[in-house]
This record gives structure tokens, C-alpha cells and sequence, in this order.
């Protein structure tokens, strides 16, 4: 982000824009938006420059720009559609100590103006940096259709509330009441009975919120899927914008993590297989104590909660403490690394099922039925296998399996940094230990990335023999 946005405070302070023709027009008609107090220089100014001038929304110098006229300006305008001009207004504002803005040259330009919708008080700027300003106008289009008109009634009147509000404790039970007035108290009062219905609704609301009891939170186990936030399901989008506390796994990339909302608590309750972990117990005891205190918790899981999760302790604990709790599933990683290497985990003649199996558990490398793997046809989906995999081949060939049959190793599966490992079982170690993979990783047993995806894919397929 070379850009980083705010929202500059402008009221009665100057802004002086340079130029008088469309490029000075189409600035100046989001500008007169503001309580700024607006200057404009131009030898020649177009007819709206003079109207809004005798209108007395701007004062305008009819004349070229000289030293001083920037002075004690917030933000400055070059907009005179020549290079050349523009340059010289723009090397007298800087000496004057406005920030500068040239139109149509961002590599000069200390500050940048985003497409802008507005809703006064509520303004919404959307800012591509300079490099896709037709994405910006298609965004600006598409957030006008779906704002109403109102909220910029709703949010003045809600301003002038915020002081008796306050009455009401930060947190749920606040955000509660303001969520009630923005999407359903409001709306309906204006409806009614117009913008004069408003403030006795907020009133009306606040006593009813006031009368009620506190109340318990509640948690969400919520599934973030294999780390691509385009595979996040729509539930557990919604989930991350209303929580309170986030807490969430080590495997869970950052990408999701920005997703939630800004004011949340975040915590890492991370695990690493035979490395540092916070105990299952105290994750749950930090479950609950979220939930006791009335937040809306988020226990945010890689892939899928239901899979290779520790779900039911987190549950039987939420259980325990009479806090209410919802599943959110999400996209296991056997799903999106099979989808990377485009295969799917059942085929007729194949195979008519499809084991989910662990590399280890709590005691340590998983026993499993290894005669029934090693059977010809067999598919398995092998999760956190990587220290594992010397046992995991060691099992299945003192069973009776085939060194020829065909392993997959998906690291990173759904991410942009994903790795694929076609390999045998006979060759399943030393092929992870000289791959060095570090990143989160799934082992596909009886399965080989299919050729035609790779090549349209142009997909990264590291082959061992």
C-alpha cells in the first residue's frame, strides 16, 4: 500500500486548486462537497467556476498562480491540463506548504483523491492507487446501488445520540443497540413517519435495551477452509464481521485474519505437531471465559472444524458452561489440494471410498488399519503425515503395499505458494526429507496429479521416481 487513506479534517481551512477548465471541474464539484474554504486561479475559468464564485461558494483570482497564493492551504490542485504549468503552480504550493495534488500524475502527487460515495456523514472512498481508476467508478457504482439514500439521515441523527448511548456498556449490548437502530429501528421509523419519527425510535429503543438483562455469548466454530479467502464460505464472512474476540489457529492465514473486524480481539491459539502448543484445555477454558464475559467468540479453524478439529472438547467445555454454539464448515484441505491436481477422491472402478487419516495424535505417530490400505485401489488423504511419512511407508510395505503406487504431497494446497510432490510410496522418504517443505501439507496415497491440469494449469509438479 503506497497510499495509506484517511480522512483529513478540511472544515474552514483553504484549498486551492489551479486551473479552469474540465479537469478543474471535475475536481472541484467533489470538493465543494466539503466546508472547506476553496480558492481557485485561472486567467480563463469556465462558467460554472464563475456561478459557483457569485454563489459565493468559492473565491476565485482571475490570473495566473504566483508565490503566496498557496499559503496556509491544506491541499493544493494543479488542474491545468498542461505538463508544464501544472509543474511550475505545483513548485510554488510546495514552497508555500500545501500538499500537492496533479491531476493525471501520480508520480508527482503527494496525495491521491478517491472516487467518493457519498452519504454525508457517511462517506465511502475508494482509492486503486492510480492504476485502475475504471475499477474504482465500477466499485463506486455498484456501493451507490446498494447504500439508501437515508443513511446519511440515519447517521446524522445517530451522531447526535451517541452521548445518551453512552449510558449503555462498551461491547455486545452497544453495538447491539446501534446495530438495531442502522437496520431495522431506523429504516422502519423514517418510513412511517419521516425524519421526525427518528430520535423518539432511538429513545424507545435505548429503554428497551437498557430493561434487558445481560446475556451469555456465544461462539462460532467456524471453518476457514485451506487458506484461500475466495474459498471462505459466506457464513463464516459473516460470522468474522460480527465477532468480539477471534481465536484462531496457527494454519490460518493472514489473509482471512484481515477479513475480520477491526475491533476485535484477536488471539493466537496456534499448534504445531510436535512443536509449541497451548494446551486443548486452556484453549477451551479461553473459549468459555470469552463467552461468559457475553462476547461473540469466533473459534476460527483451518479447513474444515469437523475434520482432525479437537471439535467435540471445544463443545462438551461450551456445553458445560450452558454457552450456546453454532458449526460453520468450511473446505477441508483434502478437498482443495484434490481440486489442485485435478483428481476427485472417489472413481468408479477405482475406488468407492476415501480415507481421511492423521499422521499422529496426542500419543503420538496413528496406528491404522494398514492391511486395508495397502490393498490395491486404496485411496487415503493423509493429514499432518510429514514427520510421520518414514512410519506411515514402513507400515504399508511391511502390509503387502505396492512400492509403485502413486503418492501426492500438496503443500500450501489452495495458495498461491502451493507445491505439488508426485512421488511413489517407494520413494516417499527421502523425497519429503529433500524437499524441505515447511508449510502445512497433505499426502495423497493413490494418487498422481492428473497430466492435462498440469499442463493447462502450468502447474509447479516436483516428479520423484
Amino acid at each position: 500500500m503506497d497510499h495509506f487513506p484517511v480522512f483529513m479534517a478540511v472544515a474552514g481551512r483553504r484549498i486551492v486548486l489551479s486551473g479552469g477548465g474540465e479537469a478543474a471541474l471535475a475536481k472541484l464539484r467533489l470538493i465543494l462537497k466539503t466546508t472547506a474554504h476553496v480558492t481557485v486561479i485561472a486567467a480563463q475559468a469556465a462558467p460554472e467556476i464563475h456561478r459557483w464564485a457569485a454563489e459565493g461558494r468559492l473565491h476565485l483570482i482571475s490570473r495566473g498562480m504566483e508565490p503566496g497564493d498557496a499559503m496556509c492551504a491544506v491541499l493544493f490542485y494543479a488542474a491545468n491540463e498542461d505538463d508544464v504549468e501544472d509543474a511550475r503552480v505545483a513548485a510554488l504550493a510546495h514552497r508555500d506548504g500545501a500538499r500537492v495534488n496533479i491531476v493525471d500524475n501520480l508520480a508527482d502527487s503527494q496525495f491521491i483523491t478517491p472516487a467518493i460515495v457519498d452519504r454525508d456523514p457517511v462517506v465511502v472512498a475508494i482509492g486503486t492507487e492510480g492504476a485502475a481508476p475504471v475499477l474504482a467508478r465500477r466499485i463506486k457504482r455498484d456501493l451507490e446501488e446498494r447504500l439508501p439514500a437515508q443513511l446519511g439521515v440515519l447517521a446524522r441523527i445517530g451522531k447526535t445520540f451517541r452521548a445518551a448511548a453512552d449510558v449503555l456498556p462498551m461491547g455486545v449490548k452497544r453495538r447491539d443497540f446501534w446495530s438495531a437502530f442502522y437496520d431495522k429501528i431506523g429504516p422502519q421509523a423514517i418510513e412511517k413517519g419521516g425524519e421526525s419519527a427518528v430520535v423518539p425510535a432511538l429513545e424507545a429503543l435505548l429503554d428497551e435495551t437498557l430493561a434487558t438483562t445481560e446475556k451469555l455469548g456465544h461462539v462460532d466454530l467456524v471453518g476457514a477452509g485451506p487458506g484461500d479467502p475466495e474459498l471462505l464460505t459466506l457464513k463464516a464472512r459473516k460470522a468474522l464481521d460480527v465477532a468480539d474476540v477471534v481465536i484462531y489457529d496457527r494454519l490460518v492465514s493472514g489473509e482471512i485474519l484481515e477479513l475480520a473486524r477491526r475491533e476485535a480481539v484477536m488471539i493466537d491459539a496456534g499448534k504445531e505437531g510436535f512443536g509449541a502448543a497451548m494446551a486443548q484445555e486452556d484453549i477451551d477454558a479461553l473459549i468459555v471465559q470469552h463467552a461468559l464475559n457475553g462476547a461473540h467468540v469466533v473459534r476460527l479453524k483451518s479447513g474444515d472444524p469437523t475434520v482432525f478439529g479437537r471439535l467435540d472438547e471445544e463443545i462438551d467445555a461450551l456445553d458445560a458452561a450452558g454457552i450456546s454454539w453454532r458449526i460453520v464448515p468450511g473446505i477441508t484441505a483434502a478437498s482443495a489440494a484434490v481440486a489442485g491436481i485435478g483428481q476427485s477422491l472417489t472413481k468408479r472402478g477405482r475406488n468407492g471410498s476415501v480415507r481421511f487419516l492423521t499422521g499422529h495424535d496426542t500419543k503420538g505417530f496413528a496406528d491404522h488399519d494398514w492391511k486395508a490400505l495397502a490393498r490395491p485401489g486404496e485411496v487415503a488423504a493423509i493429514y499432518m503425515g510429514k514427520r510421520a511419512a518414514r512410519f506411515i511407508q514402513g507400515r504399508l510395505l511391511m502390509h503387502g503395499a505396492n512400492p509403485m503406487t502413486p503418492v501426492t504431497v500438496i503443500e500450501n494446497a489452495s495458495r498461491p505458494d502451493a507445491r505439488v510432490l508426485a512421488t511413489t510410496l517407494a520413494q516417499l522418504e527421502p523425497t519429503l526429507t529433500k524437499a524441505g517443505l515447511n508449510g502445512p501439507a497433505l499426502t495423497f496415497l493413490g494418487l498422481a496429479p492428473r497430466d492435462a491440469v498440469a499442463a493447462r494449469n502450468d502447474m509447479n509438479i516436483e516428479e520423484f521416481a
